[in-house]
């Protein structure tokens, strides 16, 4: 495998900004692109960051992603948000319709949000963030219209997508307790990581298009395709079915009911965003959130703490990545400068602004 490049975070959010403006975006959208991505990249999830940039600019160029879009808001009644993202920007889309739900829920106590029709959101441990940072818990279950790529337990045929969960937890003087994770044995991210690096995927997690396993990624990609395996067995295909039904179907958006008919990667996603204050149970809520955290991670005698809470690691390798930069495969950086040339951005100015040159 070809050496990796390193890029430092403020040289590849300056990159994802320079990409993003030749494609037409206000500075704004650029900034939410920026951070998003990038910030996917620091804690350590390359598969939902820079490296999505390629697919994002040829769907703008098939005109099915449609940049500088707000969320339309179709219902408001303080406690419950209906958006239509219209096919804009997820980076932007989600931060704008999540704002408006931690607003509501700081008014009302809670906020449901159904967001739809919006273009990939890409990282949703991002919007568990967002509402955390507002000291809101909050709870974010989405769906994926795109190529199905994730087979069904007891199935051998890719039937749905990758169907994320996220929730987010603040903690007072600490940071917030992040849950994020795909429905599947891997997100198709992940897979494409792998099938960039030419590394094999671990045993039990893809199937071939015969329906067998294989560790091989390229039966992701090349033809004729396979399936990603659910997590946990039948509990993964649950909670992935959950995500299809609650966040596609209730939304109004769509459920996956064929194989891909557009090259757009739609999302919808339902949000709870829940305010402790108002519920009336901060104080207890924050004291057995911290003894029982303080419990799950202490060790038997003798023993050196090993547990870890849900976002520790992402921070752990964000902290590494700050100081030691981002690494990204050579073929992924080829897509991305490919991708820039397709919105008229010359790579060698590209490789200028990430610093590379």
């Amino acid at each position: 495998m070809a050496t990796e490049i390193i890029i430092t975070e403020s040289h590849l959010k300056d990159a994802v900004r320079a990409i993003f403006a030749a494609a037409g975006s206000n500075p704004r959208e650029c900034d939410l692109a920026a951070a998003h991505l990038v910030e996917a990249n620091m804690r350590g999830h390359d598969s939902h960051g820079v490296g999505m940039i390629p697919a994002y600019i040829s769907n703008f160029n098939a005109g099915e992603l449609v940049l500088n879009q707000t969320p339309e808001v179709v219902l408001d009644s303080g406690a419950m948000l209906v958006c239509d993202g219209r096919l804009g920007l997820g980076q932007a889309i989600a931060h704008d319709a999540v704002a408006m739900a931690v607003e509501r829920a700081m008014q009302n106590g809670s906020c449901i949000l159904a967001l739809r029709n919006a273009h990939h959101i890409g990282r949703i441990g991002h919007w568990s963030e967002q509402c955390a940072a507002a000291g809101l818990v909050s709870v974010h279950m989405v769906n994926v219209v795109s190529e199905p790529v994730v087979a069904p337990y007891g199935g051998r045929a890719a039937r749905l997508v990758t169907n994320p969960f996220s929730a987010g937890i603040p903690r007072r003087g600490a940071p917030p307790v992040i849950v994020d994770f795909a429905t599947s044995k891997l997100a198709m991210g992940k897979v494409r990581v792998a099938y960039n690096k030419g590394i094999p995927l671990p045993p039990d997690t893809l199937l071939d298009h015969e329906g067998e396993p294989t560790t091989n990624p390229a039966h992701m990609f090349e033809e004729p395709l396979g399936a990603i395996l659910p997590f946990g067995g039948h509990k993964g295909w649950a909670l992935g079915l959950a995500c299809e039904l609650i966040a596609g179907a209730l939304t109004g958006g769509g459920t996956m009911n064929s194989r891909r008919k557009r090259p757009a990667i739609i999302n919808n996603m339902v949000s709870m965003v829940i305010s402790p204050e108002a519920m009336g149970t901060s104080e207890r809520f924050n004291a057995e959130m911290e003894a029982f955290i303080a419990w799950a991670k202490s060790p038997p005698p003798g023993r050196e703490p090993t547990v870890q809470i849900a976002g520790e690691p992402e921070l752990a390798t964000r902290a590494a990545r700050l100081v030691h930069g981002i690494p990204v495969d050579p073929t992924t950086w080829e897509q991305i400068l490919a991708a820039g040339e397709a919105v008229g951005l010359d790579r060698s100015r590209l490789s200028a602004v990430a610093g590379l040159s």
